[in-house]
């Protein structure tokens, strides 16, 4: 099963990403942008989405994403490790959080 670690590994494994500490627990920036966090209890992560399709993957995937109340009016999501298929599905999830943080020059290699 996939755990904060593997969250971790792989947002740090995309060019220019450093780790901060926020709200006493871990987040990954790029260029000074937050594009993923992992909450206190560790077994979800939130990162970037737009709104639009956040609602998308919620209703078609609920017991996958979801967003806290006191999140509602931002444009993030949340997503249970636990309900992720493995570390590729993790990938492309930090990965296109990283892309809506980079700036336009950064790539990755894939």
């Amino acid at each position: 099963m996939l755990d904060a670690d593997d969250v971790r590994r792989i947002a740090l494994s995309l060019p220019e990403t450093v780790e901060k500490q926020r709200w006493n627990h871990p987040t990954f920036d790029v260029a000074g942008r937050m594009f993923v966090t992992v909450p206190d209890d560790q077994t979800s992560f939130a990162v970037r989405c737009p709104r639009l399709e956040r609602d998308e993957l919620i209703a078609a995937e609920p017991d996958k994403f979801w967003v806290p109340p006191h999140e509602a009016g931002s444009a993030w999501v949340r997503a249970r490790l636990s309900a992720l298929e493995g570390p590729d599905e993790l990938y492309d999830i930090l990965l296109d959080s990283w892309k809506q943080a980079a700036p336009a020059g950064l790539t990755v290699e894939q």
